[in-house]
């Protein structure tokens, strides 16, 4: 019988090995000119998602080492490479080569070079190529905290140059810029001669930006404003909570408008935190592509899976038990705040006030150059990282096609002259959440104007600013199968 089952593990390891016999797997036969190019093959080669639908991934592409080097010798610059090897942006939009992974690690912690003005960029109405921009919120203690800059502040150019889809990163991208201002009336743009200059800095922006209780009629409604998911910040994000659960909260609105997303695991414990009665339950599962998926269902399958959870490390999660949450959304609302959403709607009701998120369905995970493809031991001759897409991930019902995006409960869209005040009662979409919490139907007029379709923001500008992605040393343990 053991001897049986010896057969089978090592069956396993042979159908999941990448590598041919003809040391494939020979870091001695890669030339050092090589050494990046040879990290990337063989880490998508392994790990991305869409492995078996990139011809040149493909295990029995080459025969031996020899014959891959040759294939690399032929991108002398690993980015073009990396875009070669990654299927059609259709699908693929997400997947990331960094040329320095300190700068990786660094946004991860919510550290950005950043002036502090987190906006949105949208058409402007009737155009398809012409841009605006809305301050959405300032982050504390940065440059833009200091100017004449607030949310609702609008901008039409950079620097004098009207803002569009084609300049857009350009402008934006320098580490100072003056922003050039603008009013909304009735649709359109008017310039107003007015400017405000904005630097960069970096910048760490705590995520649990805005905690208030609401006494609204005869309810206690808690709103947190959450805007990335951190997971250096978990533990303020569950005291936010247990300052909710203290004053006793009946119902929560949850403000992701402008949170493109962030860790897996800072993900299952904020759904944690808001349900708590689901313990142990699944909260979502991973799927991998065909080798890595059959190497976990069969060695270690509990990596494949998120449950809720009642605790960080030795800290209890305050949990508030609800049977429903009201989650604010926008085309900025991404990734790992869509798995919240995702996740909770099998378990309680989940009313979405906004307008349709990004559709980021599928996860990354960090590979450096090494061994195992983590940190440790990792090649000291370069600070090349990926960040590919590896995982897809559904809910308890198997429910994970959203690719599209969320739709909303109740559109409504944000207008550019009303942002209103975050956490104020009167602010629209809030404003919104408690009319339906109490009944009231307390809804704030909005008119008939085209605001202009929504295009980006100034996370997802970022790399990797619409990030879901798990901690390869803390979250899971990557298959070691060479």
């Amino acid at each position: 019988m053991k001897y049986s089952y010896k057969i089978l593990i090592l069956m396993i390891l042979a159908a999941l090995t990448m590598y041919s016999c003809d040391d494939m797997d020979d870091s001695l036969n890669v030339p050092r000119e090589l050494e990046v190019q040879n990290f990337i093959w063989k880490g998508l080669n392994l790990y991305y998602l869409w492995q078996e639908d990139s011809p040149d991934l493909a295990d029995n592409r080459f025969a031996n080492q020899a014959q891959l080097n040759v294939f690399l010798s032929n991108y002398n610059n690993p980015f073009t490479l990396f875009n070669e090897l990654k299927v059609n942006p259709s699908i693929d939009r997400f997947s990331v080569l960094v040329e320095d992974y300190v700068y990786l690690e660094n946004l991860f912690q919510g550290v950005t070079k950043n002036n502090g003005m987190e906006f949105s960029l949208r058409f402007k109405p009737g155009s398809q190529t012409e841009l605006y921009g809305i301050a959405n919120y300032i982050i504390p203690n940065s440059d833009a905290s200091t100017k004449n800059v607030t949310r609702g502040t609008i901008f039409y150019a950079i620097d004098g140059q009207s803002l569009t889809a084609d300049n857009y990163r350009t402008l934006l991208s320098s580490n100072s810029y003056i922003i050039n201002l603008a009013d909304f009336d009735d649709g359109a743009i008017t310039p107003n001669g007015q400017s405000v200059e904005l630097v960069k800095m970096e910048l760490t922006e705590n995520p649990v930006f805005l905690t208030k209780v609401i006494q609204t009629d005869n309810e206690k409604v808690g709103y947190i404003m959450y805007n990335g998911f951190t997971a250096n910040y978990d533990l303020e994000l569950n005291q936010a909570f247990g300052t909710l659960k203290n004053e006793g909260v009946t119902d929560l609105v949850l403000d992701l408008r402008y949170n493109g997303g962030g860790s897996v695991l800072t993900a299952t414990r904020l759904a944690s935190m808001i349900t708590g009665q689901f313990n142990g339950q699944l909260f979502a599962k991973q799927q991998w592509n065909s080798k890595i998926q059959s190497y976990f269902e069969e060695n270690n399958p509990s990596q494949l899976t998120n449950n809720f959870m009642n605790s960080i490390g030795n800290t209890t999660i305050n949990s508030l038990n609800l049977t429903r949450v009201y989650i604010l959304t926008t085309g900025g609302t991404a990734s790992a705040s869509e798995l919240v959403i995702n996740g909770l709607k099998p378990y309680i009701n989940v009313i979405q006030i906004g307008t349709k998120t990004i559709g980021k369905n599928v996860g990354s995970v960090t590979l450096y150059d090494s061994p195992t493809f983590n940190k440790k031991d990792v090649n000291p001759r370069h600070t090349y990282a990926m960040q590919p897409i590896v995982i897809k991930t559904i809910n308890k019902d198997g429910f994970g096609e959203y690719q599209d995006g969320l739709i909303p409960t109740v559109e409504q869209a944000e207008n550019p002259s009303n942002l209103g005040v975050l956490g104020n009662e009167s602010e629209p979409l809030l404003s919104t959440a408690l009319g339906l919490i109490t009944g009231s139907g307390r809804f704030v007029p909005q008119g008939n104007l085209q605001y202009g379709k929504e295009f980006k923001t100034s996370k997802s500008i970022l790399r990797f600013g619409n990030e879901m992605y798990i901690n390869n040393d803390t979250e899971i343990i990557l298959p070691n199968i060479k």
